[in-house]
């Protein structure tokens, strides 16, 4: 069964208009911006992950649970968020002599 959107959003505690302005204002942001529906939505998923494991101590296990998905799926998530970070660069090595 699909919960309605004004059901889903009374869960978490908020005024479902309140939260739906928030999400409104967003998107308006988003889309000022002219983010793509694809990456819009790729944002979110990753920081939504991000969250959710913070929340539980980067237990792959507990996160996807309270995800609802696998947690092999999870993993592979998280590897790939983690490829995509950029490295930093080592620091050059001072070439000029000490005297």
């Amino acid at each position: 069964m699909i919960e309605q959107p004004a059901l889903v959003l009374m869960r978490f505690g908020e005024n479902p208009m309140q939260m739906r302005a928030r999400l409104e204002a967003l998107i308006d942001e988003m889309l000022d911006g002219q983010l793509m529906l694809d990456e819009a939505l790729a944002e979110f998923e990753k920081l939504y992950i991000q969250k959710a494991l913070a929340r539980h101590k980067e237990h792959l296990s507990r996160t996807a649970n309270v995800l609802g998905i696998h947690r092999n799926t999870l993993s592979k998530r998280v590897s790939t968020y983690r490829k995509q970070e950029p490295h930093p660069r080592p620091a050059k090595k001072s070439t000029a002599r000490k005297r």
